[in-house]
């Protein structure tokens, strides 16, 4: 029986880019940061995404990550990942 799976959300201009507010990955186990995006990409080929993803500040469940390496970041199943694009006004 596979584990739970890993819902990706993105806002703004990520979900723009990637055409869909959210993505489930089949997991059956914690997996890096890095893979994650690595998945997210591939689901959205000859988009945006890469570039958009770059500028984004990264959540996993509700703790920031932007300033830990991605492949050393487990993101266990069941798990939420937030991409969000600078946002502009106040």
């Amino acid at each position: 029986m596979a584990a739970a799976p890993i819902e990706v959300h993105y806002w703004a201009s990520a979900r723009s880019a990637a055409g869909v507010a959210s993505d489930a990955l089949d997991v059956d186990g914690p997996i890096t940061l890095a893979e994650v995006v690595r998945r997210a990409l591939a689901l959205h080929p000859g988009t945006r995404l890469p570039e958009v993803l770059q500028i984004c500040s990264t959540l996993v469940g509700d703790r920031p990550v932007n300033a830990e390496d991605p492949g050393a970041v487990l993101v266990a199943p069941g798990s939420s990942v937030e991409f969000l694009p600078p946002f502009a006004g106040g």
